[in-house]
């Protein structure tokens, strides 16, 4: 794949990946058994809510330029590779959260192996080289 392909696949995922994050809150709402890790009065969700919805907005003005903004881009996938790989042993450990492995679990992975696939692994990748090679 060129990397003008590849930029190209990047943006709409930063962009699909920023609406998710931003989407975080409704579908806390209408599928908690897949996105809502707390029952009862809690003030972590809307922290968590807080960061992702920031995360999203910024996901989506990145698209704009995908190679100024490769360490937000990195950030997203380590971040979310993480989270993800926590949340399912919890999951997995916690037979009443099982749920999160159809919901935010799969959601996390598939954003940081997608960003990973497709980001250039540095600001070199999408410069010009010159005549002299450099």
């Amino acid at each position: 794949m060129s990397l003008v392909d590849r930029l190209r696949y990047l943006r709409v995922v930063l962009v699909l990946a920023g609406l998710a994050c931003l989407a975080l809150y409704p579908l806390m709402l209408f599928w908690p058994s897949g996105w809502a890790w707390h029952i009862g009065h809690s003030d972590y969700p809307m922290m968590i809510v807080g960061i992702y919805a920031t995360l999203g907005v910024f996901l989506i003005l990145a698209a704009r330029d995908p190679l100024a903004n490769l360490s937000l881009i990195w950030f997203a996938v380590w971040s979310s590779a993480v989270h993800g790989a926590i949340m399912a042993v919890q999951a997995v450990t916690q037979p009443e959260q099982m749920g999160h492995l159809a919901g935010d679990v799969p959601a996390l992975l598939i954003v940081a192996v997608a960003l990973a696939f497709l980001t250039p692994r540095s600001k070199q990748a999408g410069r010009p080289r010159t005549h002299d090679g450099h």
